[in-house]
């Protein structure tokens, strides 16, 4: 037995073989020295002032900021899709698919709309920011909680409704955009692309919180969420309770999802690449270790599609429309292999 697993056999548990082991580690040790690389390259690069120096740190702090943002982004998208994309039983929807984004842009072109420039100006703050979260995570819930205790309930119909709703949302803010002055329409669209800039550091008090806090609770539920892939009939049978699982891990996926949104913006695609990168990289279904691989290869993505379009094109407001582009075009080649979604 021992020199059949030594010589690759397959056997149980997180990896089917010894090299996958060994491949994980590998993968996982890379990502690490990649995110911790773009990261010290995000605080250094361009510094005038000499590394180790008070000079370098007072910078280096004041670009902290947006390195925390990212982490923040990477951790709360990477969760909250691989969570969603397991209680769902599929690799190819993200949680966007509800309709976040949309209530976002929503939300901030009706101020605009409504109030003006000064009036978007005006609200910003901690009280807004969470005002948005709060928003997101009720409607979410309350759509949950409507079509999947019902007597209808169905998670394809609610996915379907959410992408109903989404639609109408985003309608709704199109409409209202097109009655805008093209002054107050540069400003607004400046918003609606996802990008670390939109965040103020006010936020990180009340963000970081919430993202860790929902991320580390989806994390204990791995073992719940890998009886959870094997579907709603496999769970009930192994004892689990579905559909309390299943509206536990759609409210912290909702937690994460406006967090991150109303931090920085829509990010429609960065999940769905970075779940689909994270499951290739892995080659396991055992959440314990897909998640700290999605981790880091979601803030590897941000920081080094960054690094590279801050000091290298010097257009680091292009970012989102970046992965969005490589994103979509990971999203048709799956769709075009599998098929089907």
């Amino acid at each position: 037995m021992a020199s059949a697993i030594a010589g690759g056999a397959r056997t149980s548990g997180s990896f089917t073989t010894p090299r996958a082991r060994r491949r994980y580690l590998l993968v996982l040790g890379l990502l690490v020295v990649l995110s911790v690389v773009f990261a010290f390259g995000l605080l250094a690069w361009d510094n005038p002032m000499p590394v180790g120096s008070a000079g370098f740190w007072r910078i280096a702090q004041h670009r902290a900021t947006s390195v925390t943002v990212m982490v923040v982004v990477a951790i709360a998208q990477a969760t909250a899709t691989v969570s969603f994309q397991t209680v769902t039983n599929n690799r190819i929807i993200t949680p966007s698919i509800m309709g976040f984004e949309s209530l976002y842009r929503v939300v901030q072109t009706s101020t605009v709309y409504l109030f003006g420039v000064a009036g978007l100006v005006a609200i910003q703050g901690v009280w807004q920011f969470g005002l948005q979260v709060v928003i997101m995570v009720a409607l979410a819930m309350a759509l949950y909680g409507w079509l999947l205790s019902g007597r209808y309930g169905n998670l394809h119909i609610m996915l379907l409704v959410g992408i109903i709703i989404g639609g109408g949302l985003g309608a709704i803010s199109t409409f209202m955009q097109r009655l805008l002055t093209p002054s107050e329409f540069d400003v607004l669209a400046a918003r609606l692309f996802g990008n670390v800039s939109n965040a103020d550091a006010s936020y990180l008090p009340l963000a970081i919180p919430l993202c860790l806090a929902a991320s580390t609770l989806l994390v204990m539920r791995s073992r719940r969420l890998d009886v959870m892939a094997l579907g709603a009939d496999a769970a009930r049978s192994l004892g689990l309770d579905h559909k309390r699982e299943l509206f536990v891990v759609l409210f912290l996926v909702a937690v994460l999802m406006a967090t991150s949104t109303a931090l920085v913006g829509p990010m429609t695609f960065l999940g769905f690449l970075v779940a689909t990168l994270a499951y290739q990289f892995s080659d396991t279904h055992d959440h314990r270790l897909i998640f700290p691989v999605a981790v880091l290869t979601a803030f590897t993505i941000l920081a080094g599609a960054y690094f590279v379009m801050k000091n290298v094109f010097y257009a680091q407001g292009m970012v989102s429309i970046l992965i969005e582009l490589v994103g979509g075009i990971v999203f048709l080649i799956v769709i075009l292999r599998k098929g089907r979604l």
